[in-house]
């Protein structure tokens, strides 16, 4: 029996994070599948630490990041390597995974050459091109070129069904994020090392008692919320530091210069703020765990959150995971100073909505995603 060829194209941290356990399921079976995994390092740094968390070692890297690099070098440098790579190997299927630079070229690169695409994450819209830019964009196009469409939920499924995709081609499978946070979790159960390096490397960055005390972990970076949207966001942390002195804030702080600079100059200083270096997966999801509550701009987040019963508050306009917000586990507060402040204040001092937001039902999944996804392409 001939082995199917499938190449799965990923260049950030969440790509490889949401795609590590498809990489795995599909590796399980050896018999059906010739598996090459290539990443574009669209973000290298980060990236990097995703695959060592999830020991994945690439067959091709293309090693594309470069400083000061803007949408347009980026797009025409991942559309012709991507083209070499394609020609070199000639997979039957590409595995792309939601809304990046690196999934809408890949796509357009497999699509030039008649490969078949497969869409990991598909569906997901707020139908507004300019929020989040430019991943709305992406992830439209994309849809455009694929052929295979795993969507999350059946929500995301019915955004496809009304751009007029057959429902033959789309499965629902669930999130790979799940699968993802229950393979991570699982393996920190089971490993009381693993547990007590995780415990150290907190320790050493946090200077308070984050396993007893309550804290709020946040995660901003979102390119439209650059500029004014992050003074406001961080005026309102800076509001809240003050306001709830015996809280502490957890905010990993993106490497992009147009974060840092606002995030320095207003939070720096303060006390209850801790602001630290982005963390890799593992320790990240061990903090999630031990989370108050979630304030975010991030997508993976508002999927991987609720799972552990932490309410979270989106610091976007429109979010394209609406589920949630209609399962009662997100809120949506913009990037406005008076609305953040308002929204936590509430989950802080009102104990029965903390709980209703805390106890709401996660529909992003059961962690049997990969399997799904396998299962189809077994049958392709």
């Amino acid at each position: 029996m001939n082995r199917k060829k499938v190449m799965l194209v990923f260049g950030t941290r969440p790509e490889a994070i949401k795609m590590a356990p498809l990489v795995y399921a599909i590796k399980a079976q050896p018999d059906q599948f010739d598996l090459k995994v290539c990443v574009t390092s669209q973000h290298s740094e980060m990236l990097d630490q995703a695959l060592k968390t999830f020991n994945i070692k690439p067959d091709i890297n293309l090693k594309l990041m470069k400083k000061n690099q803007n949408l347009s070098n980026l797009t025409s440098l991942i559309l012709s390597k991507m083209e070499i790579v394609f020609t070199k190997h000639q997979p039957e299927i590409v595995l792309v995974h939601g809304d990046t630079t690196t999934t809408l070229a890949t796509s357009l690169a497999a699509f030039y050459l008649s490969i078949p695409v497969g869409h990991v994450e598909a569906g997901l819209r707020t139908y507004n091109l300019k929020a989040p830019f430019p991943e709305e964009f992406n992830r439209q196009l994309t849809a455009k070129i694929t052929k295979y469409h795993f969507t999350p939920t059946f929500l995301s499924q019915k955004n496809l069904l009304k751009e007029g995709i057959e429902k033959s081609l789309i499965s629902v499978t669930g999130n790979t994020v799940i699968d993802a946070l229950h393979w991570i979790l699982a393996r920190i159960d089971n490993d009381k090392d693993r547990q007590k390096n995780l415990n150290d490397i907190l320790n050493n960055i946090l200077s308070f008692d984050w396993k007893n005390k309550n804290f709020i972990l946040i995660t901003a970076h979102r390119r439209e919320n650059f500029g004014d949207g992050f003074l406001e966001i961080c005026s309102a942390l800076k509001e809240l530091a003050l306001k709830y002195p015996k809280i502490n804030f957890v905010y990993p702080v993106h490497l992009n210069p147009n974060v840092i600079k606002p995030v320095n100059e207003i939070l720096k200083g303060i006390n209850n703020i801790c602001l630290i270096k982005p963390l890799e997966y593992e320790p990240f999801i061990y903090l999630l765990k031990h989370s108050y509550l979630v304030l975010t701009d991030s997508g993976g987040i508002q999927e991987e959150a609720p799972s552990l019963g932490k309410p979270v508050l989106v610091m976007r306009e429109t979010t394209e995971r609406p589920e949630a917000v209609e399962a009662g586990t997100v809120e949506i507060v913009g990037s406005n100073k008076k609305k953040i402040v308002k929204r936590v204040s509430r989950l802080i001092d009102n104990k029965k909505h903390y709980q209703k937001m805390s106890c709401a039902h996660n529909p992003y999944g059961d962690g049997l995603a990969c399997k799904r996804i396998v299962d189809v392409l077994q049958k392709i």
